[in-house]
């Protein structure tokens, strides 16, 4: 399998991002793990002055491809299969603004693959956000998510 056929979802959308069907989409006999990463919006931010109550996110048109290779770079070698999905659009506090899931025949890969996935995708990935506090402010906030 190709690293681009491993890569079974890299997905940039509005809508409500679902964790069984990434799950679903990675199901395969070879894979002995399975790991997943769900990221969320918090009520808090060590630099908000108040509550957060929702960020806004906006992508870059490239978003998209630029999600799948991140995931396929993360694979390199490795016999893993990934699905993969930022949100786009307002989210409130617990809403999932990304959501990762990882197979492979072997744990360490699933770990090591799925936290190369996040730590490029804040980095690297042509996403911004809009922080939203309880007391009307504010701030955007750079790549990634």
């Amino acid at each position: 399998m190709t690293r681009a056929d491993a890569v079974r979802v890299a997905a940039i959308s509005p809508d409500t991002l679902d964790l069984d069907a990434h799950l679903a989409a990675i199901d395969d006999p070879t894979a002995g793990a399975v790991t997943t990463f769900v990221g969320r919006v918090r009520d808090h931010d060590p630099d908000a002055s108040t509550a957060v109550v929702a960020l806004e996110y906006s992508a870059h048109p490239d978003a998209e491809p630029t999600l799948r290779r991140i995931a396929e770079d993360a694979i390199g070698e490795t016999d893993a299969i990934v699905a993969v999905s930022h949100r786009v659009g307002r989210l409130e506090v617990g809403d999932a603004a990304v959501v990762i899931a990882v197979a492979s025949p072997h744990r360490a890969e699933a770990f090591e693959v799925c936290r190369e996935i996040i730590e490029t995708i804040k980095t690297d990935l042509p996403v911004w956000k809009r922080q939203v506090e309880a007391d009307g402010t504010s701030t955007w906030l750079g790549l990634g998510g």
